[in-house]
């Protein structure tokens, strides 16, 4: 794909249980969700390489990009080329590629359990983040924008209510980090990007600080910061 930040691709080099014939490429564009799957491969110690997209010069429509995922959105993983769509899945692969990595809990039960919370992340939070991002794609009655964004953010107050109470007494949603506690992650920082005030949920800002700290965490945002600077210079 031709990217303006084509010289911005880290490779994180660190043990593949796969072995070393598997080439991994993440697909990832700043803010996006995309940093769901960054943080996972990052805590996987994983060989890996990056391709940034940036979507404010509509990368992810150009005809390279729609071969590899005509869907048009951001992450995409390619594994040994193939392409690989949507976070729940990713995680899913990554558990399989890094059994020892904790991408999803080692048991039976709390991994279907953590699916269920990346599934309500992605299909439950996620939508309404979009539509207070962009109401104007959902409602494009004149002047509808900010009742858009009013009745969305009355529903993330009450999606944060659940979540708040998941994470009553934990640190993380299960005994220790896995995925869902990064979609998790992703979805309460992107509703705290539009301003929106959900301190109260001191669960939810006890886990985001908490996550902040974790090594894999603060490398992928540290990739983020530069590369929003790149595209910055590029813009």
């Amino acid at each position: 794909m031709h990217n303006s930040t084509s010289g911005l691709q880290w490779n994180y080099l660190g043990y593949s249980s796969v072995g070393e014939s598997m080439k991994i490429t993440l697909y990832y564009a700043p803010v996006a969700c995309s940093l769901v799957p960054l943080i996972s491969l990052n805590e996987a110690g994983a060989d890996f390489e990056i391709k940034p997209v940036n979507m404010r010069k509509a990368e992810q429509m150009s005809a390279e990009y729609l071969r590899m995922n005509p869907k048009h959105k951001v992450p995409l993983l390619l594994i040994d080329g193939k392409p690989l769509t949507e976070n729940v899945a990713m995680a899913l692969w990554m558990t399989r590629a890094f059994p020892k990595a904790g991408i999803l809990p080692a048991d039976s039960e709390n991994e279907v359990r953590a699916i269920s919370i990346m599934a309500w992340c992605a299909s439950g939070i996620h939508p309404h983040l979009s539509r207070f991002n962009s109401p104007l794609k959902f409602c494009d009655t004149p002047g509808s924008e900010e009742g858009t964004q009013r009745m969305v953010a009355k529903e993330l107050d009450h999606v944060f209510e659940v979540a708040n109470d998941m994470l009553s007494g934990r640190e993380y949603f299960f005994d220790k980090w896995c995925a869902a506690d990064s979609h998790f992650f992703w979805t309460w920082r992107r509703a705290i990007q539009f301003k929106l005030d959900f301190s109260k949920y001191r669960n939810c800002v006890a886990h985001c600080e908490r996550m902040q700290q974790r090594p894999a965490v603060k490398k992928a945002l540290d990739f983020e910061k530069q590369l929003q600077e790149q595209f910055a210079k590029a813009a």
